[in-house]
């Protein structure tokens, strides 16, 4: 079974992006490249920076994960970059509604 992640990259104007990928690291390479295959919301907006990641415990988490975390206001995203919060105790919240 592959493992999934959600990850915040953060755009050279300060704007963070929301994505989940089996491979982080190939996917923020991805979005790096500016090629077809970069999410269109990052092309020309470099240099990026991944600034979060975290391993979901099944696709289905890590993709609701990403839904709840593209509708956060973005002080709470960025309380998630620093620490000050963790997506951990949004998916053990998730995971008791199922």
């Amino acid at each position: 079974m592959q493992s999934w992640s959600v990850y915040l990259v953060q755009t050279a104007d300060g704007k963070l992006y929301c994505g989940v990928s089996t491979d982080v690291k190939r996917r923020f390479a991805e979005h790096c490249s500016g090629n077809a295959r970069a999410a269109k919301a990052l092309r020309g907006r470099g240099p990026l920076q991944l600034v979060y990641h975290f391993q979901a415990q099944s696709k289905r988490s890590a993709m609701q994960l990403e839904y709840r975390l593209k509708r956060l206001p973005k002080s709470r995203k960025q309380a998630l970059v620093e620490g000050h919060w963790q997506l951990s105790e949004l998916e053990q919240q998730l995971l008791e509604l199922t």
